[in-house]
């Protein structure tokens, strides 16, 4: 399906950017597969300069891979790599969310009783896919905003972004995202309880069984 572009330049870029970035986490292109700048021009329907941009920044970002300056490639997907990112979301998010809970106020709260509502609603819909994946972001974002470091909360949605590669290979599983789901109404009372510690251990055990289902999947389908 065609998306459209507006052709101006800064926006024209953002904008592709945006929906690449998100084509790419949802797989909607293969592993190592090379990417042919004609053929996203006229599927995007998208200028060549502002595509070239975006897809330096994905470059950059490490949802592509640049290949003598001139191609682009998805990047392989790998059990060790898997396993990195698994890690380094454990170190990073939980640390991130400890200090959300130390510095979040009021504010905090109202939008982590507002994220977890949209998620839960979208959650009885479970054919719109790419709400409910919108939401999950956004609920894990707000988690950890007030954290009070900009470059771990960007560290972490590019985790993320890599993570999700491997979580969004199969099916989706509706068991295993209810008790996903009930585990994130339960990190958001114990935020709201200021129960870092136990809040800790709960967001700890909610990535690795995670990365079972995103293991699961690659192991499957990768």
């Amino acid at each position: 399906m065609n998306q459209y572009i507006q052709p101006s330049a800064s926006t024209a870029s953002s904008r592709i950017y945006d929906i690449l970035r998100k084509d790419l986490v949802g797989g909607r292109f293969a592993a190592g597969e090379k990417l042919a700048i004609n053929a996203l021009k006229e599927q995007y329907q998208v200028g060549l300069s502002p595509l070239r941009e975006a897809l330096n920044k994905l470059a950059a970002y490490g949802l592509l891979i640049q290949e003598n300056q001139r191609g682009f490639r998805v990047p392989t997907l790998s059990r060790d790599e898997l396993d990195d990112i698994a890690k380094m979301r454990l170190a990073l998010e939980v640390m991130a969310f400890e200090q959300a809970i130390v510095r979040g106020d009021s504010a905090w709260e109202a939008d982590l009783l507002a994220a977890e509502h949209r998620l839960k609603c979208a959650d009885m819909t479970l054919d719109k896919d790419d709400e409910w994946e919108r939401l999950h972001t956004q609920f894990h974002r707000t988690l950890v905003a007030p954290c009070g470091s900009v470059w771990l909360l960007r560290f972490i949605e590019q985790l993320h972004d890599q993570f999700d590669r491997y979580r969004r290979l199969g099916p989706k599983m509706p068991v295993i995202r209810q008790e996903l789901d009930q585990q994130h109404h339960e990190l958001v009372e114990l935020a709201l309880k200021r129960d870092a510690e136990t809040a800790r251990k709960l967001l700890d055990d909610h990535i690795r069984k995670s990365y079972d289902v995103a293991l699961q999947c690659f192991l499957e389908h990768g």
